[in-house]
């Protein structure tokens, strides 16, 4: 008996480890961003729910009667390593990414679990001590998992701290040798990633680019794309730069030395995170990238964001601005006789020194036309023709904009937006969302780390929904009623706006609501099931 439900208890924190290691690769083991997601409704269930309830009430029917206590907790474990294997089998299994930080974490935690059950032998006394110490241990794994994390941070800084060294060296020598790569640094709380591909798309057709890869916007990642992919025959880097904390902008800057900069756009997404708004502003508003520009260094600013026209204001480094209009500020290009279609965007692109030129790309969402003038403006400094910049934006590919138009089932349209979330993105891909004439759907979470903000954002965004949409499914609860709100002041029916967590009431909402031609929109973290299910023909 003692093997078989060691087997058993095994098997099922093999599953919890995995998933709470998940997790914590999923906020990037950042404490705050991992705080945030646990303080949320569908976080807290997470560590309390029915069924840990339940076996902390095992441990009651411990004092009662020991031996039914040994025989429930039995077949609690084998039920759950039977749904553990069938997860498995049906490729619906969580797990993180095997980096070699993760390999190590994982190692330690099953080493934990490989002795925790021998140990707990020596010093029981039977099956129902045994049992006991086993379920204490199931219960206490995400505070377990938690303090494996912490423990190994010591040795994850100095490995950091020596893997940014080596990368500022590495290109420190590259640039004095041969002169290059041309660095530029792309920031802001949204739009980055985006205009770095965009960018670097463009850029290629006249240069060798490199540019850092998709989650690689951190110290450690950027200095891993310098130390493995960057070398003398590459003349321009772009690097995408993220932060979660003041000052971070400025290590990623020491590291790669970016003569030029461009802040993509600024909104509070994050601002629980950084703890202020001057502190975000530092950060992701740019501040700290315009002061580590040279004196020929060159800042590219989002005129359309009133934090990057705050900036533009402020600092005294060389600059220049794109816009959507023209009137709005003394733009350095903007864009004029703009088409937003279901499967591309066109504009003309006008400088002040009135040069023009007609563009159509294959993107999605106003939006985006805005990351494209950022990139069309950096290609322009670095001597790239309007007939070069037009050639090129047409190797630019749909799946680089951040949102996907998929066909779904029943000739339903899905408008793919589940790679990240923010405000000022929620409310461009309804503007998307809008230009499809039939029934219009969005399904999201509330967003989190807005801080004192959040309502304010929340009933923004409602009010955008209530104008634009005929049916929301919002999957979270925090701010749910904030959404609701602004979307009844909007107009929109109150039956209409809807809070729905489980994937199969999400889609029997959907499957008897929507028809052929009809538009769903997924925004933000949209569980991968309802995605799949939507999508399968």
């Amino acid at each position: 008996m003692f093997l078989i439900i060691s087997i058993l208890w095994f098997i099922r924190n093999s599953k919890h480890i995995l998933f709470w290691l998940y997790l914590w690769q999923l906020k990037e083991y950042h404490f705050g961003r991992f705080l945030a997601h646990v303080k949320t409704e569908k976080g807290q269930k997470l560590v309390l729910n029915p069924l840990q309830d339940f076996k902390i009430l095992l441990a009651i029917l411990f004092l009662l009667d020991s031996i039914v206590f040994v025989w429930v907790l039995f077949l609690v474990y084998f039920i759950e390593s039977f749904v553990f294997f069938k997860a498995i089998v049906d490729k619906r299994d969580i797990k993180p990414k095997l980096t070699k930080k993760m390999v190590v974490l994982l190692s330690l935690s099953l080493l934990i679990i490989v002795l925790f059950p021998i140990t707990s032998s020596i010093f029981s006394e039977d099956i129902i001590q045994f049992s006991l110490f086993l379920l204490a241990f199931d219960i206490l794994t995400p505070f377990i998992v938690t303090a494996v994390v912490f423990l190994f941070q010591p040795l994850s800084v100095l490995i950091r701290n020596n893997t940014i060294r080596k990368a500022k060296k590495k290109i420190k020598t590259l640039k004095s040798i041969t002169g290059r790569p041309i660095v530029i640094g792309i920031t802001g709380s949204y739009g980055k990633t985006s205009t770095k591909e965009f960018l670097s798309t463009i850029l290629s057709y006249k240069f060798n680019v490199l540019k850092t890869k998709e989650h690689q916007n951190s110290e450690i990642g950027i200095s891993k794309c310098i130390l493995n992919n960057l070398n003398k025959d590459h003349e321009i880097f772009v690097v995408e730069m993220g932060s979660y904390n003041k000052g971070g902008i400025k290590l990623l800057s020491n590291i790669v030395k970016p003569k030029i900069g461009i802040v993509a756009g600024v909104n509070e997404q994050h601002i629980a995170l950084f703890g202020s708004l001057n502190n975000l502003l530092s950060a992701e508003g740019g501040r700290e990238l315009a002061d580590a520009l040279p004196k020929d260094g060159l800042l590219v600013l989002n005129g359309d964001n009133k934090y990057c026209l705050d900036l533009y204001k402020k600092t005294d480094v060389e600059k220049k601005i794109y816009t959507l209009k023209k009137d709005k500020i003394n733009s350095d290009i903007w864009a004029d006789e703009i088409t937003v279609k279901k499967d591309d965007v066109s504009f003309v692109a006008l400088t002040k020194e009135k040069e023009m030129a007609s563009f159509n790309i294959d993107v999605f969402g106003k939006q985006n036309i805005q990351n494209i003038l950022a990139a069309i403006l950096v290609a322009r400094q670095l001597g790239m023709s309007f007939n070069e910049i037009i050639k090129a934006t047409k190797n630019i590919k749909q799946e680089q904009s951040g949102i996907l138009l998929k066909n779904g089932k029943h000739g339903v349209n899905i408008i793919d937006s589940s790679y990240s979330s923010n405000p000022d993105g929620v409310i461009a891909d309804l503007e998307y969302l809008s230009i499809f004439p039939k029934k219009r759907v969005i399904i999201m979470p509330c967003l989190i780390e807005l801080g004192e903000k959040s309502a304010e954002i929340h009933r923004k965004i409602g009010k955008k929904i209530g104008r634009t949409c005929d049916l929301a499914i919002i999957t979270t609860r925090e701010m749910f009623n904030e959404v609701k709100k602004g979307a009844v002041e909007a107009g929109m029916k109150e039956k209409n706006i809807v809070f729905c967590e489980k994937t199969e009431e999400i889609l029997t909402r959907i499957s008897i609501f929507c028809a052929k031609g009809d538009a769903v929109l997924l925004e933000g973290r949209v569980p991968g099931k309802v995605i799949s299910k939507l999508l399968h023909v």
